[in-house]
């Protein structure tokens, strides 16, 4: 239990710190991307970047996943053998 809850305060954590390091970078985190959906519907499908949607399709679940895994393998470590 101790390990499922350390993974998910670690993705809880770094979500937040991805969302800051991507506005940041200049990049769409998926809270503005659905706003801009749904105010401006299918005509903000085009007006996206590519780099947007590499990021919210592959950069930030890949980095959440690692998060993950980084955050059982901790728990790991700390429950011991």
């Amino acid at each position: 239990m101790l390990k499922i809850y350390l993974a998910g305060v670690i993705i809880l954590v770094g979500a937040i710190g991805l969302n800051i390091t991507a506005r940041g970078g200049g990049l769409l985190g998926w809270y503005e991307f659905l706003t801009r959906l749904q105010e401006e519907g299918a005509t903000a499908l085009g007006a996206t970047r590519i780099r947007d949607y590499l990021w919210l399709l592959i950069g930030y679940p890949f980095c959440l996943g690692l998060l993950g895994f980084l955050g059982l393998r901790l728990g790991n470590l700390l429950s011991g053998p």
